[in-house]
């Protein structure tokens, strides 16, 4: 699978995140420990530094996984939004703003801190509601070779029964299915598994 070109800055709205293969952007309570064993191509991380102008993030993200950390692992340097609907109780932080406003309008206060670059969306919750406005530009995601199982999904409304198709970005046929072949490397937790009777049994001796 061909990566895509280096990502550019110009004033787009980027829903941007490392994924697991079955979808997940955060493991449960917004884990994000799983974010390390594997690589990504040289030079990404510097891309992303240099285009991004501002990032709007979810209230909820920011408490648990975010913080006083900055993006990029410090690399990155510029203005954070977060967006909430309990702003009297989110604590202060260097270089953090604080919202409470349609997400429209905390969007467009993310684009005019860009300044020409590109503004970084990391929420599923806030992602889902600009692109429901039409107001994502492009879905920017990396995706990890692990499976996770359990966590907070990219894109997770089950009360809209509506398919959102999408354009891949680059040559090719926009609608072409991308491959991905993968091969577990996982040990199993353990060679003996329970009997009915609560002891260990051996594993070619399991009860159906």
């Amino acid at each position: 699978m061909d990566d895509t070109e280096p990502q550019t800055a110009a004033a787009k709205v980027l829903w941007h995140f490392t994924m697991s293969l079955d979808g997940f952007v955060a493991g449960p309570e917004h884990d994000m420990d799983w974010l390390t064993g594997f690589a990504v191509r040289p030079g990404l991380i510097e891309e992303y530094t240099r285009t991004t102008g501002a990032v709007l993030a979810g209230r909820d993200g920011f408490d648990s996984a975010i913080g006083d950390a900055r993006p990029y692992g410090g690399a990155w340097q510029g203005p954070i939004f977060v967006l909430t609907h309990h702003p009297q109780d989110a604590r202060p932080a260097d270089g953090i703003t604080v919202l409470s406003c349609p997400v429209e309008e905390a969007v467009q206060i993310a684009l005019d801190a860009a300044g020409g670059k590109n503004v970084e969306v990391f929420s599923p919750t806030i992602g889902r509601q600009l692109l429901e406005r039409g107001l994502i530009d492009e879905i920017d995601l990396h995706i990890a070779p692990i499976l996770l199982g359990a966590g907070i999904r990219l894109y997770d409304n089950p009360a809209d029964d509506r398919i959102i198709r999408l354009h891949r970005v680059g040559d090719g046929n926009p609608a072409a299915a991308i491959n991905v072949r993968y091969r577990p490397v996982t040990t199993r937790r353990s060679a003996a598994v329970p009997a009915r009777d609560g002891r260990p049994q051996a594993e070619g001796n399991r009860p159906c």
